[in-house]
């Protein structure tokens, strides 16, 4: 036998139903009623870091509510989004993840904390910031290929810095070998600019790093640029080619984006993608984003959830083929 409901208590179920789903429709109206957590998972004062405060700033002249930045570093970035990925899906905390995290790490880290593509609600893409192959000036490649014919004929393995294993210099420069056949030997630093530095002194012959913190040393002429990893050419080196363009599929940039835990409610993810796509494409936008080595960019969160997952798929083959580990 079913059980019994009686009249009066199905009637009380559906208006505690309505009134639940009205109070849920008035908090997402409502939203921002608060200040707004948004979380860094880098250290203070890196270029992640900057590009993500800047975002912040940005919504909070928009809405009228703080958007407070928050550090959460470790673990190439998976500490900080793992707080994202496990907070409430209410609007109040939100994450400036980059392709590290969103990305490459699954490949990289075991076990990962968190599952990008199920615990995350991608928001918007704010901009990448290409990666460059730049050689000591005694290095006798003024081209890709050059570099690559180089390597080949070298009795032993041409060494190349990164700013540390795992990075996406490191995933690079393999990625560089897979495509090419180059013979490389990829040589790990504890950041960026230790391997520039050992790159300028002829410690090895060759750094494959973000393009931020090697621009006024390519200026210098203490590096020479060979090629930048982007789909075009980086406004801040626009005499150096994209690898692309010398007959070299290969692209690799550390792009930011915003994202949220899984669930977040969609009209505060399309208010949230709307302005920052305003952000990215306004006169202060794109002068505050290049400022800091970036290129803007925009996009749907769709378009973002796609990226993640085709980068992620992209590295993994890398890492596999060159068996990267992160101990």
């Amino acid at each position: 036998m079913k059980p019994y409901a009686s009249p009066r208590a199905c009637a009380t179920l559906a208006a505690l139903l309505l009134a639940l789903q009205g109070a849920a429709a008035q908090a997402e109206e409502s939203w921002p009623s608060k200040s707004v957590r948004v979380i860094m998972p880098f250290a203070a004062g890196g270029s992640s870091d900057l590009v993500g405060r800047q975002v912040a700033q940005s919504l909070s002249a928009h809405y009228g509510q703080q958007f407070v930045a928050e550090n959460r570093a470790g673990a190439g970035g998976n500490i900080g989004v793992d707080a994202v990925a496990k907070s409430a899906p209410d609007g109040y905390t939100l994450g400036i993840g980059t392709s590290g995290p969103l990305a490459n790490n699954k490949s990289l880290y075991h076990p990962m904390p968190f599952d990008a593509e199920k615990d995350l609600t991608p928001i918007a893409l704010v901009g990448e910031i290409p990666v460059v192959i730049a050689v000591n000036p005694a290095v006798k490649a003024t081209t890709l290929a050059e570099f690559v014919a180089l390597s080949k004929s070298s009795a032993n393995a041409v060494t190349v810095s990164n700013p540390g294993n795992g990075t996406i210099g490191h995933l690079a420069t393999e990625y560089l070998s897979i495509q090419t056949g180059a013979k490389l030997q990829p040589v790990p630093y504890k950041g960026d600019s230790p391997a520039m530095v050992d790159a300028m002194s002829g410690s090895v012959s060759a750094v494959v790093a973000p393009v931020t913190s090697l621009i006024p040393n390519i200026q210098a002429n203490k590096l020479r640029a060979l090629a930048v990893m982007s789909k075009t050419r980086f406004p801040g080196l626009p005499d150096v080619p994209t690898a692309n363009e010398q007959g070299v599929k290969l692209e690799a940039t550390v792009w930011s984006a915003m994202v949220g835990p899984a669930g977040l409610p969609k009209s505060i993810v399309s208010s949230l993608n709307a302005e920052i796509n305003k952000y990215t494409a306004s006169p202060e936008g794109k002068a505050k984003l290049n400022s800091l080595g970036m290129v803007p960019l925009s996009g749907t969160p769709e378009q973002l959830r796609e990226l993640m997952r085709n980068e992620a798929t992209k590295w993994q083959e890398v890492v596999k083929s060159a068996r990267i580990s992160i101990e």
